[in-house]
């Protein structure tokens, strides 16, 4: 994944205090996810179909605590 290319959005769901920031670009097959606080650390790719099952689940409440 060629870091330097990659268009980064925060996610408009991200807390106001700066505390939970998260930011996705899309790539060609899928789609990348950083935490906006260590761009330069590591990143989750979700490949194909498996994005947005990811996402379906985060607004169904499948995922977190």
């Amino acid at each position: 994944m060629d870091r330097e290319n990659l268009c980064w959005i925060k996610s408009s769901y991200s807390g106001g205090s700066g505390t939970e920031c998260v930011e996705v670009a899309e790539l060609v097959d899928g789609s990348a996810v950083r935490d906006s606080k260590d761009p330069g650390g590591g990143r989750i790719v979700f490949r194909g179909v498996a994005w947005g099952r990811f996402v379906l689940g985060v607004r169904e409440g499948e995922l977190g605590g």
